[in-house]
């Protein structure tokens, strides 16, 4: 796979990009704002996809009309709509499980997750989709100071793996994942999920990861 060559590490971002958890993201965001008397549009959607619990938890205190210390309890309870949901079922993006199985064969190639999920929605999708033992290292948002897009996440990642950030590929599918990979130094490509995503900013830009398999 032409791609490896020039990299020591493979560095899968989790939510939209290795498993479709984003759809799960959406039915619980959608049934958070109906629960509290609002409408969770396509927008919105658009403006929190990839970020931090942080910026969400503002958004959608201000977008529900919300005294802004609601926020974080917001964002629990719409965390906890999704946790329901990735014990049930969680389903690979197309070609993620035969890229991780093909990544896993090769020597001298590390692999890894960063994603901006806390540790027990990061382990439990993983465990629920197979996947529990697929990656050398995995770092959630609850591993670092800052998360995406700041580039701790990356940063700490590379470190685990023992690679320089200019030595690893970052798969991203979101503005935050990018300019999260590009900040510490990673090489990005991105497998955008939805036409809307403003994926610029990657070094290639891929329609789905199956197009990886043939480098």
């Amino acid at each position: 796979m032409p791609l490896t060559g020039r990299y020591r590490a493979v560095i899968f971002d989790m939510d939209g990009l290795l498993l479709d958890t984003e759809t799960l993201w959406h039915e619980a965001e959608t049934e958070l704002f109906e629960r509290h008397g609002g409408e969770f549009t396509w927008e919105d959607k658009m403006t929190v996809i990839g970020t931090s619990f942080a910026f969400t938890a503002d958004y959608f205190a201000d977008r529900l009309g919300r005294p802004g210390e609601d926020g974080p309890a917001l964002v629990h309870e719409m965390v906890e709509l999704m946790h329901e949901r990735v014990k049930r079922q969680v389903d690979a993006r197309p070609g993620a499980v035969e890229l991780v199985e093909r990544l896993r064969a090769l020597d001298g190639v590390g692999l890894g997750l960063a994603s901006n999920s806390p540790r027990f929605l990061l382990d439990d999708a993983l465990a629920t989709a197979g996947l529990t033992d697929a990656f050398e290292v995995t770092v959630s948002s609850d591993d670092v100071e800052h998360p995406k897009p700041a580039p701790d996440i990356y940063l700490l990642a590379c470190e685990r793996l023992g690679v320089e950030p200019a030595e690893a590929l970052a798969l991203e599918d979101s503005p935050s994942g990018i300019a999260a990979a590009k900040a510490a130094g990673l090489t990005c490509i991105a497998v955008p999920q939805f036409a809307e995503t403003d994926v610029a900013a990657a070094d290639r830009v891929v329609d789905s990861l199956e197009e990886l398999l043939d480098g």
